[in-house]
């Protein structure tokens, strides 16, 4: 197959990339910074009008867009608007680019967020679990991530693309061991001995292991009975206090010093990012990838880890 993955050159970009050339396929990565160097052709686009790229996009087997500005900074009004912007623009253009395709392709996967529901310590939210918004005892400017997530779903399922079968994947934290990625922050952390609980550690951690995330996508462009919200996520989301133990374990690291809330805030100042990745409660978990017989390779963390530590330190 043809696969057309806008903003394919960050960490997810390339888990998927490098799962989906060993299984034989054609990728094209659209980027506002392509590379000559790039291991896959990469187009040039802006991520929010028509061009060249538009070309790409008619006659491939499958789009799956990743674009959108990383959510790893602090959450200024100027970063939530580029946040907001960047994501829903960018689906739009794809949208209208399907639109207007003379051979367009029979599948869309749009990236989604697990973000969308929810804080909660409670019972896990499935496919269909409670969306999140103004939520008791979480910062106001929370609410403005739930409000992200809506509009680049909406972005998505207002496209008028009746040939084209659309998904949006509620995706959690994709853990790989690629430079930058989520995982290699949190393991070079627990090295640093900072690995510990977080204000108490209470707060749920959903994740998914690359490798899951990556046959997750590809069972979903394959399926062509599934469309609609799906939740790319392990079925095994667990407490900080308990994520961080078991990666401690892994990293055969034995401290992990506890931060508080104003420690955590300091720390995020520092490393320019926003506590709500510390803190927000995500207890979110599959229910249609199982409904639908996909058998997740890493189903709970400590495997996960033990497996992702080991790819890190070869």
């Amino acid at each position: 197959m043809k696969v057309v993955i806008p903003g394919g050159t960050g960490p997810v970009g390339a888990v998927l990339t490098r799962a989906l050339l060993a299984r034989g396929h054609e990728i094209v990565h659209l980027s506002r910074r392509p590379r000559a160097d790039a291991a896959v052709r990469t187009v040039a686009w802006d991520g929010r009008g028509p061009g060249p790229w538009t070309a790409e996009i008619d006659g491939c087997d499958a789009v799956v867009n990743l674009a959108g500005r990383s959510v790893s900074c602090r959450y200024t009004p100027e970063n939530l608007r580029e946040m907001m912007d960047s994501r829903v623009d960018s689906t739009r253009a794809v949208g209208a680019a399907i639109a207007a395709a003379t051979n367009p392709p029979p599948v869309w996967l749009q990236m989604s967020t697990a973000t969308i529901y929810a804080h909660t310590h409670a019972e896990p939210n499935d496919d269909s679990g409670v969306i999140g918004g103004e939520e008791p005892g979480v910062p106001a400017y929370w609410a403005f991530s739930v409000d992200i997530a809506r509009a680049w779903e909406r972005a998505q399922a207002e496209a008028d693309t009746p040939a084209t079968r659309k998904v949006a994947l509620r995706a959690a934290m994709v853990m790989s061991r690629d430079k930058g990625s989520v995982f290699d922050t949190l393991l070079r952390m627990t090295r640093l001995g900072l690995g510990g609980p977080v204000a108490g550690g209470r707060q749920f951690i959903s994740w998914i292991h690359a490798e899951d995330f990556a046959r997750a996508v590809a069972f979903l462009i394959d399926r062509d009975d599934i469309d609609g919200t799906v939740n790319v996520a392990a079925p095994g989301p667990l407490p900080q206090r308990e994520f961080m133990r078991h990666l401690r374990a892994a990293a055969k690291m034995p401290v992990g010093l506890p931060a508080t809330r104003w420690m955590a805030e300091l720390g995020a100042l520092a490393m320019r990012s926003d506590t709500e990745l510390l803190l927000k409660s995500r207890r979110v978990v599959p229910r249609r990838l199982p409904e639908n017989g996909f058998d997740f390779a890493f189903p709970e963390w400590p495997e996960a880890a033990a497996d992702l530590v080991g790819r890190a330190e070869r």
